[in-house]
């Protein structure tokens, strides 16, 4: 006899399950890829589906039904099925569901695993939904599910709307602390959406819990965030993508290797170890990328180790990092040029940034420990708005 398991959360896909009323005799639709199960691995679409819901559409988001898609490639399943349903694109030449796709529909169920950073894009194809829900006329469902690097620590400048992209909508920070139906609460509200929305909390989270406090499976929820120690450092190293730099995509340790053929491995980590950064060290390196910039080139750089994810500060770091490389790297060091994410115009780092001040200070040479007080009265502001839609303790 097979018993369950014993784990501390239940997602919000279980919460609805427990609902038996919910949804049922309606036409449903979901936005879900591969890493929407149960904490039993059941996917979103049979369970869903086993329940008595009638299953019209399935959305997906960037990277695919199935996260085989690599980042920034259009995600071309308009055509394509599913467990026998038809799937349909979020993210390409469209990014929100089409009038005509709703119309099959009562409810929209977004069943989406966030990473805790602004520009990981499933919060936006979120956002982007609701808007065409509350367009609809139709209700919205929010599953929520764990923030993976916790939902207490908050990090980095808020957007500035002048640089708002698919990489960010709304200001927020780029360590936002916040779970997927709580920033739906937050932009429904702060952005006068009026979506008739739906959150399904989970059950036993807690805010201090990091992903591997709760008991549930890790499943990848894009290609290159194979850990929870990728999602720890993301929120910083994910910058090294409006670089010439090298963030560790074609490498079995994205966003925690990075480095480039011009780079000095041994002088970088020496000048990373003189920056005072919490909770962090750096290895010198060498790998070569299977794929992305510098396929199959010898790069030198690092790999970062957190070794105290309290104090452990991505954002900070992402900057040092970038700080240092520029420092020592003079011209072969450069800011990548558009187009990213669909913007065209800016530099990539400024909409990563959400701002041309972060950029502009590092050219400057200010220390990251500067730029970091420059944002904290913002960061402030904004820990204060988003008590008022935090769903757990």
């Amino acid at each position: 006899m097979n018993l369950p398991r014993l784990r501390p959360v239940r997602v919000g896909l279980e919460s609805l399950l427990a609902q038996h009323t919910l949804l049922i005799d309606q036409r449903v639709g979901l936005v879900c890829n591969q890493a929407s199960v149960t904490g039993e691995l059941v996917h979103s679409i049979d369970a869903l589906r086993e329940s008595g819901r009638d299953l019209r559409v399935i959305f997906a988001p960037e990277h695919g039904i199935d996260g085989d898609v690599q980042a920034q490639d259009d995600v071309n399943e308009n055509h394509q099925t599913h467990h026998g349903l038809q799937v349909r694109s979020l993210y390409g030449p469209r990014l929100s569901p089409e009038a005509q796709s709703l119309e099959e529909i009562d409810s929209l169920v977004f069943d989406l695993q966030d990473v805790g950073a602004r520009y990981y894009t499933f919060v936006w194809t979120m956002l982007l939904s609701m808007r065409a829900c509350a367009e609809a006329r139709i209700a919205m469902v929010v599953l929520d599910r764990p923030n993976p690097i916790g939902g207490e620590a908050l990090e980095g400048n808020l957007l500035d709307p002048q640089f708002a992209s698919f990489v960010g909508m709304h200001a927020i920070p780029a360590r936002h602390g916040m779970t997927v139906a709580e920033l739906a609460l937050l932009f429904n509200s702060q952005l006068d959406i009026g979506c008739d929305l739906h959150p399904i909390k989970m059950r036993g989270w807690q805010r201090g819990m990091f992903f591997d406090q709760t008991g549930l499976p890790w499943v990848m929820p894009s290609p290159n965030m194979p850990t929870l120690d990728t999602a720890m450092v993301y929120p910083g190293m994910c910058l090294l993508e409006g670089t010439n730099v090298s963030e560790g995509r074609g490498t079995t340790k994205p966003f925690e290797m990075f480095g480039a053929p011009f780079i000095d491995s041994s002088a970088l980590v020496k000048r990373l170890d003189t920056m005072s950064l919490p909770g962090v060290r750096f290895r010198a390196c060498s790998f070569r990328p299977t794929f992305d910039k510098f396929a199959g080139k010898l790069c030198h750089g690092a790999q970062i180790h957190v070794l105290d994810r309290g104090i452990f500060k991505p954002y900070l770091t992402g900057l040092a990092v970038i700080s240092a490389i520029r420092e020592l790297c003079g011209h072969d060091f450069a800011w990548r040029e558009p187009p990213y994410e669909f913007e065209t115009k800016r530099l990539p780092i400024d909409i990563l940034t959400g701002t041309d001040s972060v950029r502009l200070a590092i050219e400057a040479g200010t220390a990251p420990q500067e730029i970091e007080a420059g944002w904290q009265d913002e960061l402030d502001g904004f820990d204060k708005i988003r008590r008022e839609f935090l769903l757990y303790s």
